[in-house]
Parts: structure tokens; C-alpha cells; sequence
């Protein structure tokens, strides 16, 4: 069964979602597939618990060996993206079943069930494929069905988020498999390893800097890195709570792994780096972004716009992190993109709960939530302290290695613009905080606290927040030997 292990991550989910159809009762097809997120979430602890004892595991599907056949290929650093992935879905998806019951009628209940485990099959297998083809296949899977999963929102706007969104998606897609084509014109295969290889006797060609362009502006669409973000926010506004938690903490994370791998293993770090100013470029875009983002989140008055701006700030952070090109750099982008996951999820589920609750997350409808509904309204402010870099979060972690990381390569300016980009984070935050517990409550309005099916998952990633803030062994390890390993460095 070990042998196993990285297909069954996604063969698992990928015949559970027609099952979900089999299932008539709504709670039936939620247990079922929370079931099935968390045998998953077991079997990529299993993989990172193998990858770092024993190093990469490669599965050759059908018995063809690579790079004719194609190949599963398991290392720390998807290893790594596999666990924030399937854990935070799990989590996410133990609130589905209350918080669907108001925002989408009782016929969607099983689509949006299957277009879950969908999305997440194909987000597994654009981590775990070692075929660059198969990034694009899996891709698909993962962008259609998130679409479809935004255009359940019962506000007709998620409609036109989810073609906002489609469209964005497509040109993305489009660009990755041009970038693709091109490269097996050049080289003849598709399997990543191969390419990394074959590409050292062509990597001087118009053919493969034309194909690196189309598949980095490809990426940067999916991961809405700014200005190619123009997508993301109203995607996030009005899909499904649920939805809305599950995306933010899983999608661009996915988009901004495939940066890394394509960069750093594909087309190898000298290339990426010293053939093209990619590091000036994404820097000046990745700390845009930040100042961008932060101060349009300022002006939201939805507090899911709020943090939807704040994602994009935050995907700015992990191109920062990215762009200063050494293993700290790298690994602070790694830390961040776990970090964020349990941020935004928590985050987004809280206002879920708040939607559950009085139908709205309009700013001005926050008045006097902190009394009414306390431990909703501080599991918010927790995970905001969390987005500021608050010390004893795993915001403040991120960051500190963002800054250590600016610090050694002596750029300076990027370390005050990363602090500067915190205190915009204080702003928004502070304004949910003051309508939230300096305001009373609006009068004739009585509110109960969220219930425990929301709560829990809430909380646990809440803990998660202030757990991983304390102590670091496991994030800054593994993100650290992820990283090293992509230096070529031996911990």
C-alpha cells in the first residue's frame, strides 16, 4: 500500500466525486466526502512522513517508465504543498454542511459536494505529476470546477465573478500550454526531469525564452500576482463561504508552487535567474502588489473584498520572498504559503459564520458583533493579528524570515518596504475591529453566537495560528529542507 501512496492521493478524491451522486441526503454526501478529505489528508502525512526519511518517491503509472510513460514524482516541497492542501480542506469542509443549508438550495447540495473533491483532485495532481503535460490536464480539472463552485453563490454577481474568472483562467491556461508545446517542440518529452536535463543544449534559443515568458504570465495569472489579479476579488466576495475559505487557502498556493517548480527544477536556477531579470521584475510587482492591494483593501466596505485585496498583498509577500533568490528567500515563500493557509482559511470561515448568522458581511453590518457573537468575532481578530505579523502567530514567523532573508541579501529597502506593508495591514484589520467592539449593536437586531459545527473547524485553525507562532519545528523544517533541496544544498 505504501508504494501506492502518491496515486491514491488523487485517484481517491477523483472517484469519489461521481460517487457523491449516489448519495441522496445532503449530510449522507457530507460525511462521505469529509471521509474522503481526510483519508487523504492521512495519506499525504504519510508521503512527507516517507519523503523526508527516505528522499523523492517516484511512481510510474502503468509500469512505463519515464520518460516515455508518465510519472508521479513525490519531494519535500510538493510533499509539503500536499499536507496544507488536504488539511485545510478537511478542516474547511466540516462546516460545509451547516453553512450550505443557508447559502445554497438543497438541489446544489450534491453538485457542490462533487465539484469539491474535483477541485481538490485536480490541485493534487497539478502538485504531485511529474509530467508537465499533465500539469495543464490537471489544471483544467482543478480551474472548472472551481468556476462552477463560484457560480453556485445565490448573489447573481458570483456569476459574473465565475466568468470574470473563466475568462482570466483560460488565457492563463492557454499561455501554461503554449509554454508547454513549446518546450516539447525543443526537447521531444514532457516529463519535468527530462526537460531539466535537455534543456541545458537548447536553453539559449528564442524558442525556450519565448516558452519561459508564456509559461511565467501563465502562472502569475492563476496565482493573481498584481496587475493580473483583477480576477480574484469578487471570485472570493461571492462565492459560497465555504468556497471562498477552501480557494483562498489552496489555489494560489498551488499556482505559486508551480513558480517554484517550473523556475527551480525545470528550467533550472541560472537560467530563470541570470538569462532574464525575472528576480527585478517579480520583485518590483511582488512589493506593488503589497502597497496596491493593502491600500485599495482599506477602502472595501465588504469585509470579504477587505480580505480578498488582503490575499493579493499576501501572494506579494510570497513573490518577495521568492524573487530575493537564496535558500532563506525560498523558504520564507514556503513558510507563508502554510502560514497564509491557516490565516485565510480561518478568516474566511469566521465570516461564513457570520454570513450563517445575519446574511451579510457588509462592514457596516459588523456593528456590535463583538459582543453578540464573541467567539466568531475573536477568532477574526486573532487571525487579523496574524496577518499583521503579530509576534506568537505564524504571520509574525513568515515575516521574520521574509525580513532575515531581505537582510542577508543585503537589500535593505525590501525589509523597510515589508514593514511599512504590515502597518497598512493594522488599518484594515482595525476598522472590522472598531465597527466590530466599538460600536453597539444595531438596535433591534438580536444575533446568537455561530454554531459549534462552524466553531470548531474555526477554532482549530485559530489554534493552528497561534500553535505554529509558538512553535516552529515543523514548519521551518520542512520549508527549510524544501528549500535547500532546490539550492541543490545538503541539510
Amino acid at each position: 500500500m505504501l508504494a501506492h501512496l502518491p496515486i491514491l492521493q488523487v485517484v481517491v478524491p477523483l472517484m469519489a466525486a461521481p460517487l457523491c451522486w449516489f448519495l441522496n441526503r445532503s449530510k449522507l454526501v457530507w460525511v462521505f466526502s469529509l471521509l474522503v478529505c481526510a483519508a487523504t489528508c492521512a495519506n499525504s502525512i504519510l508521503l512527507l512522513i516517507e519523503v523526508m526519511k527516505s528522499g523523492p518517491i517516484i511512481y510510474e503509472l502503468g509500469g512505463w517508465e519515464a520518460p516515455w510513460g508518465i510519472e508521479f514524482r513525490i519531494d519535500k516541497l510538493n510533499a509539503f504543498l500536499l499536507l496544507i492542501i488536504s488539511s485545510i480542506a478537511t478542516v474547511v469542509l466540516f462546516a460545509a454542511n451547516t453553512s450550505i443549508q443557508k447559502e445554497l438550495s438543497a438541489d446544489r447540495h450534491t453538485l457542490f459536494y462533487s465539484l469539491y473533491l474535483l477541485s481538490l483532485t485536480g490541485m493534487y495532481g497539478i502538485v504531485a505529476t511529474g509530467d508537465a503535460f499533465n500539469v495543464f490536464v490537471f489544471l483544467e480539472i482543478s480551474s472548472l470546477s472551481a468556476y462552477a463552485l463560484i457560480a453556485l453563490g445565490n448573489d447573481r454577481r458570483a456569476l459574473w465573478a465565475a466568468f470574470q474568472y473563466l475568462i482570466m483562467g483560460t488565457i492563463g491556461a492557454t499561455f501554461i500550454l503554449i509554454g508547454i508545446g513549446m518546450l516539447y517542440q525543443m526537447t521531444g518529452t514532457l516529463n519535468m526531469s527530462d526537460l531539466a536535463i535537455r534543456l541545458v543544449d537548447v536553453g539559449h534559443t528564442r524558442t525556450v525564452f519565448a516558452a519561459f515568458a508564456f509559461l511565467i504570465v501563465g502562472i502569475c495569472l492563476k496565482l493573481a500576482l498584481f496587475p493580473l489579479h483583477l480576477w480574484l476579488p469578487n471570485a472570493y466576495a461571492y462565492a459560497p463561504s465555504i468556497v471562498t475559505a477552501f480557494l483562498a487557502a489552496t489555489s494560489t498556493k498551488v499556482a505559486v508552487y508551480l513558480l517554484i517548480r517550473f523556475t527551480f527544477t525545470v528550467f533550472g536556477i541560472t537560467f530563470s535567474f541570470t538569462s532574464l531579470p525575472l528576480q527585478s521584475i517579480l520583485m518590483v510587482l511582488g512589493l506593488a502588489g503589497v502597497f496596491v492591494a493593502s491600500v485599495t483593501a482599506i477602502y472595501q466596505q465588504n469585509v470579504k473584498h477587505i480580505l480578498a485585496y488582503s490575499s493579493i498583498a499576501q501572494v506579494g509577500y510570497m513573490i518577495i520572498g521568492y524573487s530575493i533568490n537564496t535558500s532563506t528567500g525560498v523558504m520564507a515563500t514556503l513558510l507563508h504559503l502554510f502560514n497564509h493557509a491557516l490565516m485565510k482559511s480561518a478568516l474566511f470561515l469566521a465570516l461564513g459564520a457570520v454570513m450563517y448568522r445575519i446574511g451579510s458581511v457588509q462592514l457596516s453590518q459588523f456593528q456590535g458583533l463583538g459582543r453578540q457573537m464573541p467567539l466568531t468575532m475573536a477568532a477574526i481578530v486573532i487571525g487579523g493579528l496574524s496577518l499583521i505579523g503579530v509576534p506568537l502567530t505564524v504571520g509574525f514567523i513568515s515575516k521574520w524570515y521574509l525580513l532575515i532573508a531581505s537582510v542577508e541579501a543585503g537589500m535593505w529597502p525590501v525589509a523597510v518596504l515589508i514593514l511599512l506593508g504590515s502597518l497598512l495591514a493594522i488599518v484594515y484589520i482595525w476598522r472590522i475591529v472598531e465597527m466590530a467592539y466599538f460600536r453597539p449593536p444595531l438596535p433591534g437586531r438580536e444575533v446568537k453566537e455561530a454554531p459549534w459545527t462552524f466553531l470548531a473547524p474555526i477554532w482549530v485553525l485559530v489554534i493552528a495560528n497561534i500553535y505554529f507562532g509558538i512553535d516552529t519545528r515543523l514548519s521551518v523544517q520542512v520549508a527549510q529542507t524544501a528549500s535547500q533541496s532546490l539550492f541543490g544544498i545538503n541539510p
